[in-house]
């Protein structure tokens, strides 16, 4: 018998629930805190609430922009160093303020310190390891519980990603309520990225069992919430169903890391400005019939999220798509046909493209068959 060996690991503490917002203070425990949030009403208000409980952050960063991009950083991290080092980074937000705070955790006071190691690989021993709190205020992106943070250089067109054993947070802290009252732009796109983590761990050359049982479970969740949920978007009970499979997916690509959608998703966003959660979805219908027949666990697992009927699963998910107002055609994204071969190709060689147990030629034919290819 072939000897096949597989690890899971993720030293993330979770603590989850209607109100464990109010524990932030425990969890800080006394520590200098840096506060790391959106320059919006509502997380100002948070922030009171914190600071009522824990006392003034030693750092306060309130200008969280959407996919951070260095030169930002870069100013944030200049204002950081000039006051007490915080000794725990705490993370009110969605991604891209989880994103930041690793960002933050591992500058060691220099932005220049994470952009020489983003861009060369050299230097570790120059980053830090600030610990860190998760708290996200978004159902989607499930880097609370992943040890990588994506940084944008905008103006090279080039999407990094910072990822360091080091850079798991210490608690992901997850209160469904802070979710409430999300617009439903947001949370279509934020609840298809979970979507999109989940599959994209199955497809995968790093799935384990352990990575599958999480993805299954959040794929399966979120087909059955998010269509719900987006018309209603105050109900406490779906948003904590999306809560717990947006976490679950963060869970199964924690140790797979995504795939073919997000690889093509990058560009798209930088050159199209189409948000990252329609990005890395809008692909879906075509990867899944890319690898029908594949086998293996990534068949399986499909086989358990729709219910043995994978050959029915690209107009399933086309259908929920579409149902949300996202078109599975790169031509509705603003990508121009002769651009399309060249995106699939990029993908195809990019970091998270390698990780496909697919084929490039299998995926040309499924966007062909599922007539959604760029035109």
């Amino acid at each position: 018998m072939e000897r096949h060996v597989w690890q899971y690991h993720n030293p993330v503490r979770v603590e989850f629930g209607i109100g464990v917002f109010d524990d932030l203070d425990r969890l800080i425990n006394k520590r200098r805190y840096g506060l790391v949030t959106y320059p919006e009403p509502f997380f100002a208000t948070l922030c009171d609430q914190l600071q009522t409980r824990a006392g003034a952050p030693v750092v306060l960063i309130n200008d969280v922009q959407a996919n951070p991009d260095y030169r930002l950083l870069a100013k944030q991290i200049g204002r950081i160093t000039e006051g007490e080092a915080p000794e725990v980074w705490v993370s009110l937000g969605g991604g891209s303020v989880i994103d930041s705070v690793k960002v933050f955790a591992a500058a060691n006071g220099d932005f220049n310190n994470v952009r020489n190691y983003l861009e060369t690989g050299n230097g570790a021993n120059r980053l830090s390891a600030t610990p860190i709190i998760a708290v996200p205020t978004t159902a989607g992106t499930g880097s609370e519980v992943t040890c990588w943070a994506t940084v944008w250089d905008e103006v090279s067109g080039i999407k990094y990603s910072l990822a360091r054993q080091n850079l798991y947070p210490e608690v992901a802290l997850i209160d469904p309520i802070l979710m409430c009252g999300k617009p439903r732009a947001l949370t279509i796109s934020t609840g298809l990225d979970a979507l999109s983590h989940a599959l994209e761990s199955l497809w995968n050359v790093n799935a384990n069992p352990i990575s599958g049982a999480h993805a299954v479970s959040a794929a399966r969740e979120v087909m059955e919430v998010l269509p719900k949920l987006a018309n209603d978007l105050e109900n406490i009970e779906l948003r904590s169903a999306m809560a717990r499979a947006s976490l679950c997916a963060g869970l199964a690509f924690s140790n797979t890391k995504t795939a073919i959608a997000h690889s093509l998703s990058y560009p798209i966003t930088l050159k199209y400005n189409v948000q990252h959660g329609i990005a890395c979805s809008f692909s879906l219908p075509i990867v899944i019939e890319s690898v029908i027949g594949i086998g293996g666990l990534c068949e399986a697992s499909l086989n358990a999220i729709f219910d043995g009927d994978v050959a029915g699963a690209p107009a399933k998910v086309s259908q929920m798509l579409h149902a949300l107002g996202v078109s599975t055609k790169p031509a509705d994204h603003g990508i121009e046909v002769a651009t399309w071969q060249a995106l699939v190709d990029g993908a195809f060689d990019g970091e998270r493209g390698r990780n496909f147990i697919g084929e490039k030629s299998n995926f040309l034919k499924a966007a062909e068959a599922l007539g959604a290819a760029a035109i």
